[in-house]
């Protein structure tokens, strides 16, 4: 009896130990996301309307989320560089991504795309659109509206010129849509962003562009250039005063270069909800707000759900776009 006592009280504290083992260990576990900094990476340099708003919701939603949320600016190939690496991140909830309108078209554009937009990524929400704005050079006389220009480009076939941030840019695509739709003929000039081709447009080298409204506002607001219409469905908040494409002579036209956050598509589903739960909260913010209108960003906070559906959309629609045109960015 006495024996078997003792072995009882053996196990008992074996047990003992074991469990406080486990609970000691458990936290370790159990630890809620985020226990540690996050990588936020935006595939573009910095300075941008892009890395402007990761930075100021990183910001806001890290201190919500009690960890600081890193940017890490990984530019190159058209967004295909950052993209890659966050396509092959582990996916425990510390790689994140705000990318834009490549993630739908840069399948087409590139002959060798090393992830799929779709398959390898897990959507968190479409942050906001940020319009781009038809200009033209202030100095040019008979160019006042949408109209003039496809009257314009109809009577001098492949004569007018409109710059680009580079082949497969949203501003790109815009002149493209543009022209397939008012079926004109009109030359696409590329540049190596949208600085250099702004400076080439207000000093007349080239005729129009469809600049992002961040860029071109300044310009048109002290006179320089001459803003025809704005590309997106509605008017822009930035611009009220400038009609869409389509109000001022081309009914369909729509072009809403959007930002959208990902992350690697293994991450769990409870760590995108909380993440997308802090990000539209802090989109709420008075300082978030004013910042979003200092870019001209027209702020939408979406469900995951919803920016896989826009994602699918947007890659049917560009797709056939950029087959059409005969587009390739290698």
């Amino acid at each position: 009896m006495k024996t078997r006592l003792t072995k009882l009280a053996t196990i008992g504290a074996v047990l003992s130990v074991s469990l406080s083992a486990l609970m000691q260990a458990a936290p370790a576990h159990a630890q809620e996301w985020p226990a540690k900094p996050v990588r936020w990476v935006v595939p573009f340099p910095p300075g941008g309307a892009m890395d402007a708003i990761a930075r100021a919701l990183g910001d806001k939603a890290g201190k919500a989320l009690g960890q600081a949320f890193v940017i890490e600016n990984k530019p190159g190939a058209g967004g295909n560089i950052g993209a890659d690496l966050v396509a092959r991140a582990p996916g425990d909830g510390y790689t994140m991504m705000i990318t834009s309108i490549g993630m739908a078209t840069n399948k087409y554009l590139y002959k060798q795309l090393s992830y799929d937009p779709v398959k390898d990524f897990a959507p968190v929400m479409l942050v906001a659109v940020v319009p781009n704005v038809l200009v033209t050079n202030a100095t040019q006389p008979n160019v006042k509206n949408i109209s003039d220009v496809i009257a314009a480009a109809k009577a001098q076939p492949g004569k007018l010129t409109y710059a680009s941030a580079g082949t497969g840019t949203s501003i790109h695509l815009a002149g493209e849509m543009f022209a397939s739709m008012a079926k004109v003929d009109m030359m696409h000039v590329p540049y190596k962003g949208s600085g250099p081709a702004v400076t080439d447009l207000l000093g007349g080298q080239v005729n129009y562009m469809f600049d992002s409204i961040t860029s071109a506002k300044p310009h048109i607001e002290s006179g320089k250039l001459r803003a025809l219409g704005v590309t997106t469905a509605k008017r822009s908040s930035t611009l009220p005063n400038v009609p869409t494409i389509a109000q001022a002579g081309l009914p369909g036209y729509e072009v809403s270069p959007w930002f959208a956050v990902f992350m690697p598509a293994s991450t769990p589903k409870p760590i995108i909800t909380k993440l997308n739960a802090a990000l539209r909260d802090a989109m709420k913010d008075p300082d978030i707000k004013k910042k979003f209108e200092s870019i001209g960003a027209e702020a939408i906070g979406s469900t995951p759900e919803a920016l896989a559906t826009h994602l699918n959309t947007e890659v049917a629609r560009w797709g056939k776009l950029i087959a059409e045109r005969k587009i390739t960015a290698n």
